[in-house]
């Protein structure tokens, strides 16, 4: 199995990808092989966009949300 980062194309109506040579040399990939192609993507969930999507929805604000998580991972002595 062979993992590469490739960059997707254009290709008339489609988007393709090219396949390396040195990866086609050494998994023997020929016209018409059938291979599997796992993707996944580059982009990353940014914190501003999470705090987007709850926007509205919480009834608390930030700070009392962190209270209560510090409380839960840190109890005062008992």
């Amino acid at each position: 199995m062979e993992q590469i980062k490739a960059k997707a194309k254009k290709w008339g109506n489609s988007i393709g990808i090219v396949i390396p040579a040195n990866i086609v040399d050494k998994q023997s990939i020929k016209d018409g092989t059938e291979i599997i192609i796992t993707i996944t993507s580059d982009k990353k969930t940014k914190v501003k966009d999470v705090f987007g999507i709850l926007k509205g929805k919480l009834k608390r604000n930030t700070q009392e949300l962190m209270d209560e998580v510090d409380k839960d991972l840190w109890p005062e002595d008992e």
